[in-house]
């Protein structure tokens, strides 16, 4: 399944690498696209959304 989250407290690329990491240690197989420009996360996954927000928030941000 897609997901198409909006994190608004993105702000740079080690913002969208921490995002991406942190959704890799819930599904290592995910497929991440993070755009700092457009705050918005996609992600190509198995796991459920709120496995995956769950892993955002971890991170320390707010996903929408």
């Amino acid at each position: 399944m897609t997901l198409q989250l909006k994190v608004p407290d993105m702000a740079c690329n080690a913002c969208a690498e921490n995002i991406t990491k942190a959704i890799l240690e819930v599904d290592s197989q995910a497929v991440v696209k993070a755009d700092t420009e457009t705050k918005q996360v996609i992600v190509e996954t198995q796991v459920s959304k709120i496995s995956i927000k769950e892993a955002i928030v971890a991170a320390g941000y707010s996903p929408e």
